[in-house]
């Protein structure tokens, strides 16, 4: 391999791609539960952008795992976040597996990554509906 090698995806976007059996009942959560609007719609796709990034739901007769976090954002104020959608009648999932436990939807996660310059980060999982798993992540610093 050699040195122009190596870069060929580092200047790429990043963009999730998450699966939708429906997706107009797909649309409805992410416009109704989570207050997101699509910024693009084509046949069999919808494109979403967050704080700069984007990520897209599309058709698929495949499953969602959601046994892992498939895609998740980073916020300020995790307490504040997790009580605005639970208000809008999104259920947290509770874990408990040795080194993660939740307390009220709401783990204490050891560790981050390095550059982030955090210790940790406060963290709490729930399901679009489509039974992908999201995440919502906040910093400990």
């Amino acid at each position: 391999m050699n040195a122009n090698d190596r870069n060929i995806l580092d200047r790429g976007r990043v963009a999730t791609r998450l699966p939708a059996r429906d997706l107009d009942r797909a649309r409805r959560f992410y416009s109704e539960v989570l207050g997101l609007e699509p910024v693009d719609e084509r046949p069999g796709g919808l494109l979403y952008r967050c704080g700069g990034t984007e990520f897209a739901v599309f058709s698929s007769t495949g499953a969602a795992p959601g046994t892992f976090t498939q895609m998740g954002w980073e916020v300020d104020d995790l307490d504040t976040v997790v009580a605005q959608l639970r208000a809008r009648g999104v259920t947290f999932e509770e874990v408990d597996v040795p080194g993660l436990r939740t307390k009220d939807g709401i783990a204490d996660v050891d560790g981050n990554y390095p550059s982030k310059g955090a210790r940790g980060e406060r963290a709490a999982w729930f399901r679009d509906s489509e039974g992908n798993l999201l995440g919502i992540g906040e910093p400990v610093v």
